[in-house]
């Protein structure tokens, strides 16, 4: 065998692999997020529910006080809305469950 045969082979066999899982590990590493992001992730997600109940406040004062307000955003109890409110309220809940 010549030197090229056997460098061929160990590339084959040995590097290819190598960078094949080496790059696996730095994705699948880099996919996850950190306990850190998750804490983050629940404080913006409490601070915009506190926000659109404020906004909701400042809607129904302002449409009260003037009858003809219309604004588009009255429409905050839509279905489509509040699911997605659910599911993510839902999600949460469970995570704090599996934390426990």
């Amino acid at each position: 065998m010549d030197v090229e045969d056997v460098m061929a082979i160990a590339a084959i066999f040995v590097f290819l692999p190598w960078i094949i899982l080496h790059y696996i590990t730095k994705w699948k590493t880099a996919a996850t997020i950190t306990t850190d992001d998750e804490a983050l992730l629940e404080e913006l997600y409490n601070l915009a529910k506190r926000l659109d109940e404020r906004m909701d406040t400042v809607e129904r004062l302002v449409a009260s006080d003037n009858p003809g307000f219309s604004a588009a955003r009255l429409v905050h109890d839509s279905e489509e809305d509040n699911q997605q409110l659910r599911e993510l309220e839902q999600l949460i809940a469970e995570k704090k469950g599996m934390a426990k």
